[in-house]
């Protein structure tokens, strides 16, 4: 058998080093961005996962698995556990959004390795070692605002007769008192519980100002937001600009999703 020469060495190291080459950038191109078409749905105080509807129809239509959690609203504990419970089902990679007080609970549920991105609607975005009233204590509220003191159990309600102006002025007076109908009972301890580990710091977030929100002032929004550069979209609405511009606020969640790199 003839020995290789010195130029026929050359070339079987060439064509090795080429195909070792092809071979690692053929994984490099399989383990990039993983399409991520998971969402999953976080309802905040004084609601439950109903008014999700309008936004749940956007994003279905559009090829997105949709999960609405329904949070107890006992506690920041309880309602973390059940999104991790939703997170831990879905079978790839998912978009975390969350409203109002849902902003909090996705701030500590979204450490979830299933999580690729956040969205907050006119939502909560406490730092670690931060309570959600600190921040509701830092702007004075609107005058339609009608969030009551606890009562004798340790449950926030908001005053029924401000609920259609400060909660949700731009919808219906009809789809405003379903609303107050089927909301959960929320435990105001919630919101004195401070944030352990804030996943916005690791995950790309993204948030949405309310500009006519009265539950939640708008420049407390912007300010968390800034804070944590939060890619920042403004949306004329009111507290629950998720029902009355659904487009407007799938096309914030569609974006994080599209833009969203996730490992296979």
């Amino acid at each position: 058998m003839k020995t290789p020469t010195l130029k026929n060495r050359i070339k079987i190291g060439l064509l090795s080093l080429a195909l070792t080459f092809a071979a690692v950038l053929g994984f490099t191109i399989s383990s990039q961005a993983q399409a991520v078409k998971n969402v999953v749905l976080v309802h905040g105080a004084f609601a439950d996962g109903s008014g999700y509807k309008a936004l749940y129809n956007e994003l279905t239509k559009k090829g997105y698995n949709v999960t609405v959690v329904q949070n107890p609203l006992s506690s920041l504990e309880d309602d973390v556990k059940a999104v991790t419970i939703a997170l831990d089902k879905q079978d790839g990679p998912a978009v975390l959004v969350g409203h109002s007080w849902g902003g909090t609970v996705i701030t500590e549920a979204g450490n979830n390795p299933k999580v690729a991105a956040l969205v907050y609607i006119a939502a909560l975005q406490p730092d670690k070692g931060e309570t959600s009233v600190q921040w509701l204590q830092t702007a004075p509220p609107a005058p339609e605002n009608g969030v009551l003191a606890p009562d004798d159990k340790g449950i926030v309600y908001y005053d029924k007769a401000k609920f259609h102006a400060g909660f949700c002025a731009d919808i219906s007076k009809e789809d405003a008192d379903f609303m107050y109908a089927s909301q959960g009972a929320f435990y105001a301890k919630g919101f004195g519980t401070p944030i352990t580990n804030a996943a916005w710091k690791t995950k790309p977030a993204y948030g949405i100002v309310a500009t006519e929100d009265k539950s939640i002032n708008p420049d407390i929004e912007r300010a968390m937001y800034k804070r944590s550069n939060t890619i920042i979209t403004e949306i004329k609405g009111s507290h629950v600009v998720f029902i009355s511009q659904p487009k407007a606020v799938a096309a914030v969640i569609i974006k994080a999703a599209e833009n969203a790199s996730v490992k296979k």
